[in-house]
């Protein structure tokens, strides 16, 4: 399919999600539908002219603090709404790599605030459960990632913003070193400390993101010592109270890094968690007020009281707090980088629990202190850190953190990839068990879940291929049951199987008997045009086997379709 037809594709496909989910509290500015088809039919020739589109046709929200020009700027208060004249730097790279920004997103207002709950524009909702909280401030942008309506987010994190919206979303966030991304354009929380993030659903797309959004400025790779990877781990004490079942996670996230041939050793994790206290119960905070603090002091009716309360106290810090705040993180810094040592990143699970909107609501100052535990330290410190999922709890996604030294932001989506859970894959052809592509799955570490069926809703097409597989198609009416097989693999071969996956073949969302869905094998809709409906075996195997019983009783070279 042509670039631009794609992009249309892309377009049209985000604005009806935008519908289906019926989230208006995502947002603070869409853009018109009709400029972004305009944008994307302008691709072809973009492309055509030599421009270089890595990002042609990608979907890109915008967090409501950072310029898009042609949308206010709010930082989440519409009182304090300006017109930018351009976009920002990291925003104008994008667009000049392809990406098509679709608007601007809620936020904690003045990026005060790790719940996305305190907004004029309507507290933001978990992609997963409504009655949880999103994760702030960068809310809006993670949520619109994590239902599949944009493909790229960019968030910003003072204190974990860009972080604690990835886990409990089930998304991957970068936060890069301070200064990695430009932070002109930007309403600053606090200006020393401020860094551009970017949410995707998978690593590598947020790493192509951020390598646009980089200073041309080479930096060198701080140097490491041989052998595999060094991964500093606390023990479940020392983490604190979490919530139930967050604990075991965290440590089956650590065991699968051990099984992955790294290395773990025991850290301890005082200085990490003392200075993170500091950042909103010492002097910083005081750099929030140099932001915003004399709008603050105007008393503007869309405030938000709690966002207020932080900025305006914040008035009176004596200066003299500062300089001994200053002296006392250094020291922490000292001890938490003698605590790390030679380690290539610290695991840690990105928040100690998911509140509720009523449990913020019930206290909107304590819940979003539990937050920060374990995200405030790291901008203090100058590091650098990549939140990813690592499977579930209780239903809902549960997300760990890689913190590493600065200048490491190449290494740790590395040691990421480590970290991601397998997933299931839904079979029904020729990866069966004793079917010719079965060992390529078995090559790849998959193993044999369960049989099953799918939902009643497909049909299944026997295709002329080498070797001969079926194609499953959706069927809108007249569908059935279709044996399938669930396996589980790393996620990385899922990754191998779509790179080498022939046309008409497809992955997607296969519906099974349960009611539950997995990535499946899919076809093309155009290529079972004259192929023979074998719907009626119920499967595969069922099929074949058939075809072997009868073939000796048709007339020679007929093919095994034709029956």
């Amino acid at each position: 399919m042509p670039t631009s037809a794609l992009a249309l594709s892309r377009v049209r496909a985000a604005y009806a999600r935008i519908d289906e989910v019926n989230r208006p509290e995502i947002w603070i500015g869409l853009r018109p539908r009709s400029e972004l088809e305009d944008e994307a039919r302008a691709l072809g020739p973009r492309l055509a002219a030599g421009e270089f589109l890595p990002l042609a046709g990608r979907l890109l929200a915008v967090k409501g603090n950072i310029d898009v020009a042609g949308l206010p700027t709010t930082a989440g208060c519409p009182s304090y709404a300006y017109a930018p004249e351009a976009d920002a730097t990291a925003v104008a790279r994008l667009r000049a790599a392809g990406a098509l920004v679709i608007g601007t997103t809620n936020l904690d207002q003045f990026a005060t605030g790790l719940v996305g709950t305190r907004s004029p524009y309507g507290a933001v909702r978990s992609a997963h459960d409504p009655d949880r909280v999103s994760g702030g401030s960068s809310s809006g942008s993670a949520v619109a990632v994590a239902l599949g309506i944009a493909d790229l987010a960019l968030g910003t994190d003072t204190a974990g913003s860009g972080r604690i919206p990835a886990a409990f979303n089930g998304i991957v966030g970068l936060k890069p070193t301070y200064g990695l991304v430009p932070t002109d354009g930007v309403v600053p929380a606090c200006a020393s400390l401020d860094c551009v993030t970017v949410f995707a659903r998978t690593l590598p797309e947020a790493e192509a993101a951020l390598a646009l959004m980089m200073s041309p400025t080479p930096r060198p790779l701080p140097a490491r010592a041989p052998g595999p990877w060094r991964i500093a781990v606390p023990s479940t004490g020392q983490l604190g109270e979490l919530d139930p079942g967050w604990a075991a996670a965290c440590t089956s996230a650590a065991d699968r890094l051990r099984a992955a041939g790294a290395v773990l050793r025991p850290v301890d994790l005082t200085p990490f968690t003392r200075a993170a206290a500091m950042l909103y119960e010492g002097a910083f905070v005081a750099e929030r007020y140099t932001a915003v603090g004399t709008f603050v002091d105007g008393g503007s009716p869309d405030l938000d009281p709690a966002v207020a309360a932080v900025i305006g106290a914040a008035r009176d810090i004596p200066a003299h707090q500062l300089f001994a705040d200053l002296d006392r993180l250094a020291a922490l810094r000292t001890s938490a980088m003698a605590a790390l040592g030679d380690a290539d990143a610290l695991l840690l699970p990105t928040a100690p629990g998911h509140p509720s909107l009523a449990d913020v609501a019930a206290d909107p100052l304590g819940a979003n202190a539990r937050l920060g535990r374990f995200t405030n330290s790291t901008n203090l410190f100058g590091l650098c850190a990549v939140a990813v999922p690592a499977g579930e709890v209780a239903g809902l996604p549960f997300g760990v953190m890689l913190v590493g030294p600065a200048g490491t932001d190449e290494r740790l989506p590395r040691i990421a990839d480590l970290l991601a859970p397998p997933v299931h894959l839904a079979v029904m052809g020729a990866h069966l068990t004793g079917e010719p592509l079965n060992l390529q799955l078995l090559s790849l570490g998959a193993r044999l879940v369960r049989t099953t069926t799918t939902a009643a809703a497909y049909r299944l097409y026997a295709l002329a291929t080498a070797p001969p597989k079926p194609g499953l198609v959706r069927a809108d009416t007249g569908g059935a049951a279709v044996e399938t097989e669930i396996w589980e693999l790393p996620a990385e071969g899922l990754g191998v199987l779509a790179a080498a996956l022939p046309h008409p073949m497809t992955l997607g969302r296969v519906d099974l008997a349960d009611g539950t869905t997995a990535t499946g094998f899919l076809c093309e809709p155009y290529a079972v045009d004259g192929a023979v409906d074998i719907t009626e075996h119920g499967g595969w195997r069922a099929y074949r086997a058939a075809a072997s019983a009868a073939r000796g009783s048709h007339r020679p070279g007929r093919h095994p379709t034709e029956l």
